[in-house]
């Protein structure tokens, strides 16, 4: 990194003499922040903020973001107690009138006013608690923010943002006792808290963490306008230490130089980027397997992230060469210095009269500094100065600046997110959970197949050899029957024919002449016999032979029904098979389908972040008059950002369909409710879409949000819908007809968020524009919710509330004209008149605007006008008739103030010149 030839590296200490001692009230009472002699003669800032900075999400003083300015004054030095000894200080410090009184002469000043004046004895804690802790509370909420150090070099700014405080803690500056509170407030399990410190030094930014990263670029978000220094170091932070060495490592790779202001003199601007992510509500994937089911997927609901960003400017001191004495390589060091300022001023002088055109681009400086001044950050702003009179113009311009600075509005945003990538890593682990389960299961299904076809096989393996012994042994055991049978007879038949043959029979005839018979009959009768027994046992061996046939064709038989089992049991295990392969097929469809809806709905998703990102941009600038509405810049912003969104709402009726979505708004995951609601919010933004979803039920659907849904998004995106859909005189009748009105005032009754209100503020108004609707929508409680809803105080909301109001009463002034309308207003019988009164001259040109329009309107009807007198509207529409920028009003105005008679004679008796 480049080295200044006059300059040397600071070493991280402050060796101001600035004092400490006691501490000042925090509950004085505030005042008005503006010069008396400057002011515009639009009259006197509301204003009622307690510090100099209001809460987290709201702003107090009338105007959002409005930057707060608070005076510092340094104690006179040794130098100065020695040279100006005999002089008074130039400036006089009023801090319970929080005043400041900077001396002409002797005999003459001019009175400044600010946020707060904190006096030579103010401590390093007292000025971190009114100057930066609204700040950084509003960071741990969620938001952008910036504390800066304006003035004259030598002075302390250095001192009051960037001391360490090791010696005496408490010396320690805004920077270590706002990351003191920030560790405090976060959970480091869940939450991240991470720096960048960086230093802008002759237009170059470098980075005080890595010296040699000495040429840093800034890029600009083409869709937002954010801007980021992505090439700087970024260090995670888990305890102060860490922190005070990374300030003490930056400190001392800064530029300084010793002028005969300073003797350690900054020669750039410091500034100390603070991140904080976190996790607002834990929402977790959860997925679960039971009774040895296939595991399944229950709910999708990723993290809600807030990050906001806290940057600490400590800018480096203007001064005068002639009294700095700076010359050489420290002479080019304070022009650098001095231009960036410069710039600077112009950008704040600027924005503090409206201008068309802020040359933020001027210097790197500007453009670093874009979000602190007219964005959507909370800005709060220290000037020092010191007491010597010697330098009184240099006190003098730190003062203008201040005064200036104070009338710049900014408007805050909160920077709230899905956290998708997180969610996306979760999906991803649960599918390689769900993979590695069912390839498991898989497996162990496979392996007991295998297991019961072994078993199976052995089994008949095994009859099959105990039914071949059987039989074996069957056989062998008949055979030796049969043998033993055989044997057995011829044994007998042996034994047979010896007998016989051993018999002698005697030869001879008898006296009767006849042969000897008597043996040969017996022989007979004997082989008979045996013929009879053979026979027998004959017959006996064949009913043991059909005996053991008829066992063998049992056994077969049995064999056959085991074959035909192991068969049927193959088919069984070849169809379990194949539906082990259908069920994963079906898996790898029903996966591809899960991606592919989960795809669609992020992209859904982000699509209706991106157009309620729009919505929020465009409700800060100019709000059209007359029947516009919220739908309008929704439109607006969705033809300038080309086919990307029509590409994407004509892919969701192709693949999705009306009736799908409509049907997620009755989904029991409530994140899967929101996303539905933000889709059908951007389809109603189409006209060509309203008709279609209103035949598909989805007002009937939305109004059902609205009567159960507790959630707080799902109110706001719903009441944002049926605004849009309210844009159609059928659709206002339809939303009547089905109590809408009671629904809308129910849920601005019970809503706290501003951007709720606006969209409910909102689709009431439109219901106002309608003739036919004026006394139903009166009776339901629509003017009373309309008017409850300015207890919010934030400028979208009441802008929305006046657009109703002036709504209401043009429709009541054209009813009168007609002639079916008499009385006096509903809106004066309703309380609105207090209200319109104090809100006409309202710095919001768009609240001012109708307000303006619904005064004209109830004064056009004569029966209003002794309320309008007696409420001060008189003396607001003689000022609209001269005053008022749009030529439009300011006709309307003299118009109805020259044809009432009961005006005229009210103006002739206060003698009001018209």
């Amino acid at each position: 990194m480049a080295t200044s030839g006059g300059g040397n590296y600071r070493n991280g200490t402050h060796k101001s003499s600035m004092k400490v001692d006691r501490s000042l009230s925090l509950n004085s009472n505030p005042k008005s922040s503006v010069k008396s002699k400057s002011l515009p003669s639009s009259g006197p800032r509301r204003n009622s903020t307690g510090s100099l900075a209001g809460g987290a999400a709201k702003d107090n003083a009338g105007v959002p973001g409005r930057v707060r300015v608070a005076v510092r004054l340094r104690p006179r030095n040794a130098e100065e107690l020695v040279e100006d000894a005999d002089f008074a200080d130039c400036v006089e410090l009023q801090p319970e009138l929080k005043r400041l009184k900077l001396r002409k002469n002797n005999w003459d000043s001019d009175t400044y006013e600010f946020d707060e004046v904190l006096t030579e004895f103010a401590s390093q804690k007292r000025v971190y608690e009114v100057v930066a802790k609204p700040v950084v509370e509003s960071v741990l909420d969620g938001y952008n923010g910036t504390i800066m150090a304006y003035g004259q070099t030598g002075t302390g700014k250095t001192y009051t943002l960037g001391r360490l405080g090791e010696e005496d803690t408490a010396a320690r500056g805004i920077m270590v006792r706002a990351m003191e509170d920030i560790l405090a407030d976060v959970s480091l399990e869940t939450d991240s808290v991470s720096v960048s410190y960086l230093q802008l030094y002759m237009e170059t930014i470098q980075d005080l963490l890595d010296p040699a990263n000495d040429n840093i670029p800034i890029v600009e978000d083409p869709k937002t306008g954010d801007v980021s220094v992505p090439g700087a170091t970024l260090v995670e932070i888990r305890d102060q230490h860490s922190f005070v060495e990374l300030l003490r490592l930056g400190e001392a790779h800064r530029f300084a130089a010793n002028t005969k202001l300073n003797t350690e003199s900054s020669r750039s601007h410091a500034i100390l980027m603070v991140h904080v992510k976190r996790s607002v509500k834990a929402r977790d994937s959860a997925f679960s397997s039971e009774n040895g089911n296939s595991p399944h997927m229950k709910t999708l609901k990723p993290s809600l992230v807030r990050k906001g960003k806290l940057v600490v400017v400590d800018l480096a001191g203007s001064e005068r060469i002639d009294k700095s004495g700076s010359e050489g390589h420290t002479l080019e060091e304070a022009k650098s210095i001095n231009l960036s300022l410069s710039a600077l001023g112009k950008c704040i002088n600027a924005l503090a009269e409206n201008s068309a055109h802020v040359p933020v681009r001027d210097s790197k400086l500007t453009r670093l500094l874009k979000d602190s001044f007219g964005g959507t950050a909370r800005t709060s702003l220290v000037i020092t100065i010191g007491p010597s009179p010697r330098h009184r113009g240099e006190t003098a311009s730190t003062i203008m600046f201040g005064q200036r600075a104070m009338k710049v509005e900014n408007m805050l945003k909160l920077k709230e997110e899905f956290d998708y990538k997180s969610l996306a890593r979760r999906l991803d682990i649960q599918l390689d959970k769900l993979i590695a389960e069912h390839e498991r299961q898989q497996k162990a299904f496979e392996d007991e197949i295998e297991r019961i076809n072994v078993e199976a096989q052995n089994r008949i393996s095994e009859f099959e050899s105990n039914h071949a012994d059987a039989l074996e042994k069957e056989r062998l055991k008949y055979q030796k029957d049969y043998m033993d049978s055989i044997k057995k007879l011829e044994e007998q038949f042996v034994k047979n024919q010896q007998k016989n043959g051993s018999e002698k029979v005697p030869v001879g005839l008898r006296e009767d002449g006849s042969a000897l018979t008597s043996n040969t009959e017996s022989s007979k009768v004997s082989a008979a016999e045996e013929v009879a027994e053979l026979k027998k046992l004959l017959q006996k061996e064949n009913i043991l032979r059909k005996t053991a046939e008829e066992e063998v064709n049992n056994l077969k038989s049995q064999i056959a029904q085991w074959r035909r089992s192991e068969a049927s049991g193959n088919s069984e295990i070849l169809k379990l098979r194949k539906m082990l392969e259908d069920e994963a097929s079906q898996k790898e469809k029903l996966e591809g389908e899960i991606a592919i809806l989960q795809s669609q709905l992020l992209q859904l998703s982000f699509d209706a972040d991106e157009t309620t990102r729009r919505l929020d941009r465009g409700g800060s600038g100019k709000v059209p008059s007359g029947l516009d509405s919220l739908i309008s810049q929704v439109k607006h912003h969705q033809q300038n950002s080309g086919n990307g969104e029509k590409a994407s709402i004509a892919k969701l009726f192709e693949q999705v369909g009306l009736q799908k979505i409509l049907s997620l708004l009755e989904a029991e995951d409530a994140d899967v409710r929101i996303h539905a609601v933000k889709v059908v919010a951007n389809l109603a933004a189409e006209e060509m879409n309203q008709e279609k979803i209103v035949e598909a039920g989805g007002l009937t659907s939305l109004l059902m949000l609205l009567r159960n849904s507790e959630d707080e998004t799902i109110h706001r995106v719903a009441a944002g819908a049926i605004a849009n859909l309210a844009m159609n005189e059928t659709n206002q009748e339809l939303i009547m007809s089905q109590g809408g009105i009671g629904l809308l005032s129910m849920t601005a009754a019970n809503a706290e968020d501003p951007q709720t209100l606006r969209m409910v503020a909102g689709a009431i108004a439109n219901l106002c524009g309608n003739d036919k609707l004026q006394m139903k929508l009166r009776s339901e409680g629509g003017i009373k919710a309309l008017l409850g809803m300015v207890r919010c105080r934030h400028a979208d909301v009441l802008a929305q509330v006046a657009r109703g109001i002036a709504n209401f009463a043009k429709c009541e002034s054209r009813a009168a004209t007609q002639g079916t309308k008499t009385g006096r207003s509903l809106l004066i019988e309703d309380g609105a008149l207090p209200w319109i009164v104090q809100n006409a001259n309202n710095e919001a040109s768009p609240i001012r605007r109708h307000i303006e329009l619904a005064l004209c309107h109830l004064a056009q009807h004569e029966a209003n006008a002794k309320d309008m007198i007696s409420g001060g509207a008189l003396w607001e529409l003689v000022r609209i008739s001269r005053d008022c920028a749009r030529e439009d009003i300011r006709t309307l105005s003299h118009r109805t103030l020259t044809s009432s008679p009961t005006f005229q004679a009210e103006m002739r008796r206060l003698r009001i010149g018209h």
